[in-house]
């Protein structure tokens, strides 16, 4: 059995290969990065959903956007430390700061949350710990790091894992009822899209919905195994193509599928990356001549913590398992599991507040955005996070010892509208671990 480990960890961990994948990686992904940050300033999303609301839904109490201008300051150093990760200049300084930076805005606002936000913290965290400057790079050109041609494989294996675990869970988390059998919510989406120039009239089909869901569960559990073989690599490629191409077609999922596109490649094989770089130093001169070095490699604690982590990664998505109820319908658990566009999901919410004989009906538009009022309508954690809100703002109005209770009706994947937070609650009475008593049943 320990020969067996040992044979396995030489070959997975240990074993010495070109460093190319990673240089090519952290050029593509860091265009990625800087193109993402500069259009998140571009359409001024960073005064809409950072300046503009008079309240946020944090990840951890306490954390707020910076006042005044601090949030363009941000935003401008994530756009400068983007950039100085494609150069490969101050790079393990560059990578902590846009992991930080990012991370920080991330956790502002329960609104604003994408699976790929996540996927970006995850890999930006990962990319501190790369070697993914020792060539190529304007920290070997300054003499800053000495260069090296051959890493050990962990290196680049960890980012195919991390991959491997984005694909495989978002299809794990598509054997579902609604997914499978009744092809929900796609069939509501893909109605939407019959006016669509040249591939509309497919959408009109019943099985349309039926086809993309049975392909959607395969292709995101099989793709990450089947980019991992020498063999199956171009046809999984050309899969990752496709099916990215058409899901940012279909739907305005931002840079996602492009993301998808651009870090699957550090499946390919060493020479296409070897060649990559090769042509990419054609349009750069003058390089100083430094001979290449052997990269002292990992400690064995390192590569416990990656397994750490990575374990780590596995074990959340399955933590919905600790609440009771539908998962879709009370979300408790769904965020941080790759569960993507597996639901439509809309509602209504009214919040009543009354201290004897004054009553209130309170305007959430006085205090949201429509895109908070949308996303709170629906998530019991951002409800409590509100209701809490509100206490605080009443007793400051008058208000002794206010009792806040709702009004609400939700649907899920085109069903009729059920009601969803129990109106008979006091919210202000409701501690956080006792969230799944507030939402109603689902039948």
């Amino acid at each position: 059995m320990g020969n067996r480990w040992n044979k396995i960890a030489q070959h997975s961990i240990y074993r010495k290969v070109p460093i190319f994948p990673l240089i090519t990686f952290r050029i593509l992904f860091g265009l990625l990065l800087l193109y993402s940050s500069i259009r998140f300033w571009a359409k001024g999303w960073i005064y809409s959903q950072y300046i503009e609301p008079k309240f946020f839904f944090p990840f951890i109490e306490g954390v707020q956007p910076l006042p005044g201008m601090g949030m363009y300051v941000v935003f401008g150093l994530m756009i400068l430390a983007s950039l100085f990760i494609v150069l490969g200049f101050y790079y393990r300084v560059s990578t902590i700061s846009f992991f930080l930076l990012f991370t920080y805005v991330e956790l502002l606002d329960k609104t604003n949350y994408l699976n790929h936000y996540y996927f970006v913290s995850l890999c930006t965290f990962l990319m501190i710990w790369l070697p993914a400057n020792r060539y190529f790079s304007l920290d070997v050109w300054r003499r800053m790091v000495e260069p090296v041609k051959e890493v050990q494989v962990f290196f680049i294996n960890i980012i195919k894992l991390q991959l491997g675990i984005v694909y495989f869970f978002a299809g794990i988390a598509k054997i579902n009822y609604d997914w499978l059998i009744n092809a929900q919510p796609l069939k509501l989406w893909l109605s939407a899209q019959v006016h669509q120039p040249m591939i509309g009239w497919i959408f009109r089909f019943k099985i349309t919905a039926y086809i993309f869901s049975w392909f959607g569960m395969i292709f995101d559990t099989t793709v990450p195994f089947l980019l991992s073989f020498r063999k199956t690599l171009p046809f999984a490629y050309a899969a990752v193509i496709g099916f990215h191409l058409m899901t940012a077609l279909l739907f305005p999922i931002g840079v996602f599928p492009w993301m998808m596109i651009v870090a699957t490649t550090i499946f390919f094989p060493n020479h296409i990356h070897q060649r990559i770089i090769e042509r990419l130093s054609l349009f750069f001169s003058g390089s100083p001549d430094l001979k290449p070095v052997i990269h002292r490699g990992l400690r064995k604690a390192s590569v416990s913590a990656f397994i750490l982590l990575f374990i780590l990664q596995i074990a959340i998505p399955f933590r919905y398992l600790a609440y009771p109820g539908n998962l879709f319908w009370n979300e408790l658990g769904y965020r941080f599991s790759w569960r993507v566009m597996l639901m439509e999901k809309a509602g209504h919410i009214s919040f009543f507040v009354e201290d004897g004989e004054k009553k209130h009906m309170v305007a959430n538009y006085d205090y949201l955005t429509p895109q908070q009022e949308k996303m709170m309508a629906t998530q019991p954690d951002m409800i409590m996070q509100f209701a809490r809100f509100l206490e605080k703002e009443f007793k400051e109005k008058g208000f002794e010892n206010p009792r806040i209770t709702t009004q609400s009706r939700v649907t899920l994947n085109g069903r009729s509208g059920k009601p969803f937070i129990d109106p008979n609650i006091d919210l202000t009475k409701v501690h956080h671990h006792q969230l799944s008593s507030i939402v109603l049943p689902y039948e």
